[in-house]
């Protein structure tokens, strides 16, 4: 989900210039494809380098993906993959299903499967956060943004918010993640909440249909427990909804940022804030960002005692959500910021 809604501006600079985009999606992130302003159809093919875990990488997997590509009668493609990601596996595939220009940024010699090839490092930062490397990309294949779109996220076909509204302004706290070592214990996200509550925060907590028990426990009596109740576009209302989010570096995160709600970011620095940070709106990072484990890309902890997050007291996390509202209240600033 994450990586899709980080697209969102290049997808909107591609299809102010397009007749028609088709973004190519993972399983996971097809539902978030769907919310993207400029997105006219989806493809939803498993990528065999790109998931985890991965499904076999067989040739009638492969032949899948060519016949959708050839359903679709694709004039160029570009590839926005992220800075630990290659883009060469799709480019050959697309060469295959005779898509004629290929644009993507690669560390690897290409060959022929690119025709026009951005170096990270060289062609822009390699800490450049991934909203603005995506639009870098979909600049080199001759895409821009309009003078008139701030290139923040965004995402389209929220619905009301009824019948999840509390009854005061909310606070949401979304505990999960999909990595044990991006998650803040559960533990602590129950005393937070529980904190929240007796300094008078209406607190909502979100999670899956798989985090249920996660939610419960972390919601007990303080809170309003939706886990599993919320599709996407449902969880994009609520979080709009909200006056600020608890959540670390997952999905939600990025999602938050879409609709422009202030993000308490608990994030675990496996992979770098300055790129995967919530982008555009206001945020406050948590997390020792010089731990042990850092840049690791790590799914599961590999520091004993998980200290780049446990070290997060629930006392913290509140200062920082009243930070963030007593900002808004004293400044009048917009929610989405400029960055």
């Amino acid at each position: 989900m994450g990586d899709v809604l980080l697209a969102g501006p290049a997808v909107r600079a591609v299809a102010a210039n397009a007749d028609h985009v088709t973004f190519l999606a993972g399983p996971r992130g097809s539902a978030a494809a769907a919310l993207l302003p400029g997105v006219d159809s989806i493809i939803v093919w498993d990528a065999p380098w790109i998931t985890d875990p991965a499904p076999p990488a067989t040739q009638n997997h492969m032949d899948t993906l060519l016949a959708l590509l050839a359903q679709e009668d694709v004039d160029q493609a570009i590839i926005l993959t992220s800075f630990h990601q290659s883009p060469l596996p799709l480019a050959l595939l697309l060469r295959l299903a005779g898509v004629n220009l290929i644009t993507a940024a690669s560390v690897d010699y290409p060959g022929t499967l690119l025709d026009v090839r951005l170096r990270p490092g060289e062609d822009f930062p390699e800490n450049l956060a991934e909203p603005l490397r995506a639009l870098a990309i979909a600049k080199a294949a001759g895409f821009t943004l309009p003078p008139d779109d701030a290139g923040t996220l965004a995402v389209r076909g929220i619905p009301p918010l009824q019948p999840f509204r509390p009854a005061k302004p909310y606070v949401v706290v979304h505990p999960g993640a999909d990595a044990e070592a991006r998650a803040w214990a559960a533990s602590a996200h129950r005393e937070a909440v529980a904190l929240l509550a007796q300094r008078g925060h209406a607190v909502v907590v979100t999670g899956s249909a798989e985090e249920t028990r996660l939610t419960s426990t972390v919601a007990g009596d303080s809170a309003l427990d939706l886990g599993g109740l919320l599709d996407l576009p449902a969880l994009a209302a609520v979080l709009q909804g909200a006056q600020a989010v608890v959540v670390g570096n997952t999905g939600p995160a990025h999602l938050a940022a879409a609709v422009g709600t202030p993000v308490v970011s608990l994030f675990s620095p496996v992979v770098p804030a300055e790129k995967w940070a919530p982008y555009g709106v206001p945020v406050t990072v948590l997390g020792d960002q010089q731990a042990p484990c850092r840049n690791s890309r790590a799914r599961i902890c590999p520091v004993p005692g998980h200290p780049c997050l446990n070290n997060v007291t629930a006392d913290e996390v509140i200062a920082a959500v009243e930070a963030l509202l007593l900002q808004r209240k004293t400044t009048g600033l917009p929610r989405k910021v400029d960055q």
